[in-house]
């Protein structure tokens, strides 16, 4: 018998994460790590649950996260972000409600690149007269 699973990536700045979707008592684990040990930080949490607090599915899905690189609220985004892919895996009518919320939406921001000669991307070297 094969195991249901869903599986949707998430992505914010350069964190990358991947969310595993399986049925089962409501259990998170965030590489290897128990939700709360993962993030202390009670809105970040609060963000990881927000996919399943909007879908009304909290407690149905034991959840198996991965997620690289990045800061831990740009981790906690992009986990948001795989969640709710995952979630269209389950059940495609969800979408409105996900993109109504704006958890569908990819954060295109990211670092601006360093120009070379210069000391940083905006920031230019002192101008000295003479």
């Amino acid at each position: 018998m094969a195991l249901a699973q869903y599986y949707g990536t998430g992505r914010r700045k350069t964190a990358a994460a991947r969310a595993f979707l399986r049925p089962g008592s409501g259990k998170i684990s965030v590489n290897g790590r128990a939700l709360d040990n993962y993030f202390p930080n009670a809105v970040l949490r609060m963000m990881v649950h927000q996919p399943l607090v909007i879908a009304g599915l909290e407690g149905k899905f034991d959840l198996l996260l991965t997620v690289d690189g990045g800061g831990s609220a740009a981790q906690a985004s992009a986990i948001r972000m795989g969640i709710s892919r995952a979630l269209l895996g389950y059940n495609e009518q969800l979408k409105s409600m996900l993109r109504g919320a704006g958890l569908l939406t990819r954060d295109p921001r990211m670092k601006e690149r360093k120009k070379p000669g210069q000391k940083g991307a905006r920031r230019r070297f002192q101008f000295s007269k003479r």
